[in-house]
């Protein structure tokens, strides 16, 4: 079924993708526990009625603020790559996206830290993420088949973990976006082939 771009549809999901936005920009002000639905309300221009009709409860708000932020990284780097981009230019854009540098990309990885503490207690969280990483580990093995990688998987996993490692310690002040984007960038060179 083809999603609907015009009408009511198109409408419902400008009006959808409106509030995801408003809670990101809660997020950035005031964190996730400041996240409810009149502060969401505020932040969008509209009525805390017409939030809970879009998002029933948080952890809604919560899932669309977390489809956002990964369409806007999405969106990021494929703005950073362009369709022509060396698999290992990709690769390396798509890991040190995961370190937060600036107020978008640092509410993005807080809603991602926080759905994985959900996860421990959620099991609708933790299907949900689990189907969220396995797509991403397929799309990381896939970058480093085609550059030469000759047991790509685990690799994936273990420049993956490292991203979101790192990024956890920039969250909360271990090391410098710098520090951890460079080690991302030692790592990529120690897992792949030398070459261009």
């Amino acid at each position: 079924m083809s999603r609907r771009t015009r009408g009511p549809g198109a409408d419902h999901d400008q009006r959808a993708t409106h509030i995801a936005d408003a809670v990101l920009a809660v997020v950035a002000e005031h964190g996730l526990t400041g996240v409810s639905q009149t502060r969401v309300a505020d932040a969008a221009g509209a009525s805390a009625g017409r939030v809970q009709h879009y998002f029933p409860t948080k952890q809604q708000l919560m899932e669309a603020a977390f489809d956002r932020a990964n369409a806007l990284s999405a969106a990021r780097i494929a703005a950073k790559t362009g369709q022509d981009a060396a698999p290992r230019q990709v690769l390396t854009v798509v890991l040190t996206e995961l370190i937060p540098y600036d107020a978008p990309t640092e509410t993005h990885m807080r809603i991602r830290q926080s759905f994985t503490a959900l996860a421990l207690t959620d099991p609708a969280i933790a299907t949900r993420l689990h189907a969220d990483y396995t797509r991403f580990h397929q799309q990381i093995t896939e970058l480093l088949h085609r550059d030469g990688v000759a047991d790509p998987y685990p690799a994936a996993l273990s420049l993956t973990a490292l991203a979101e490692g790192l990024a956890y310690y920039v969250l909360t002040g271990l090391c410098t976006a710098d520090t951890a984007r460079d080690r991302i960038h030692t790592a990529i060179a120690d897992t792949c082939p030398k070459g261009p």
